[in-house]
């Protein structure tokens, strides 16, 4: 297990509900789902405050990328609190305004114009799979365990969180979690490709710092535009939005970055980007 490294002064920014936190440790963001007492499990106010959080990181001046994890040893998320369903998902009507909630935050993960990781340990199941799947990157400890259990409980999925459960599993796998609700763990989520890397669970913490830090310390233009184009592939956008793409390419080569990134290679030193 690496040393862990010196800790980076926190500053914690204001949220709409304190269950969903967001702090900001040297360049990286950190999104915290913030309810261990129920494994982490999102209640609808703190789904309205996910968007708001993410907001607030992105437009932090020294984030560079965003970790996404939740609270404790138990759970990233252990999914949407079931408790509330009685009153905020009684019926169609209601279940629809629940829904966009949801929609919202993971279009708010999914569509940051800065990386994101998902972190996961123990649960992660049902809205915490959401959440991970609108994320970039997913790794996760040994005792990670990831499901969707919403044939037991009836409910439906969002359209666009099914477009990334989709995009991160394949098909044929969505369909299978989605019709046995069975669950999956942390090495069969890494053989299929859900996952980047499994660690054990003393070492994933400074591994995704590790991990984080790495992205943070390379060229924002040029992660922003590669992580733009490839969302595109994956969504078959490509010929509609090729002027976009090709104007987030050629910002990268207009850019001061650009000429740091050449002069730091040649003279054999680390590069120092500043994102402009």
């Amino acid at each position: 297990m690496k040393t862990p490294a010196a800790p980076l002064p926190v500053t914690v920014l204001p949220t709409t509900d304190t269950r969903i936190r967001a702090e900001v440790e040297g360049p990286i963001g950190r999104l915290v789902v913030a309810n261990p007492a129920r494994r982490n499990a999102v209640s609808l106010d703190m789904w309205k405050a996910i968007p708001g959080a993410v907001a607030a990181l992105e437009s932090h001046p020294d984030v560079r990328v965003i970790l996404v994890h939740g609270d404790g040893d138990l759970a990233f998320v252990s999914g949407a609190d079931i408790s509330e369903f009685s009153t905020v998902r009684k019926d169609a009507a209601s279940a629809r305004a629940y829904e966009a909630s949801n929609a919202d935050a993971f279009s708010a993960l999914r569509h940051a114009a800065k990386p994101t990781i998902a972190m996961i340990r123990g649960f992660c199941l049902g809205g915490g799979m959401g959440l991970a799947v609108a994320c970039d990157l997913r790794i996760a400890a040994t005792d990670a365990v990831f499901g969707i259990p919403a044939a037991r409980l009836g409910v439906g999925y969002p359209p666009d969180c099914m477009a990334d459960i989709v995009a991160a599993l394949g098909p044929q796998r969505a369909k299978e979690m989605f019709f046995t609700a069975r669950r999956m763990t942390a090495d069969e989520a890494l053989e299929i490709g859900l996952l980047t890397a499994v660690h054990s669970v003393e070492a994933l913490a400074n591994e995704a710092f590790d991990l984080a830090l790495a992205i943070a310390h390379n060229a924002p233009l040029t992660i922003h535009a590669a992580k733009v184009a490839i969302d595109a592939v994956v969504a078959g956008t490509v010929t509609r939005d090729r002027d976009r793409l090709v104007a987030l390419t050629d910002a990268c080569f207009a850019s001061a970055d650009f000429a740091e990134g050449r002069t730091a290679f040649l003279e054999k030193r680390e590069a120092k980007f500043h994102g402009a």
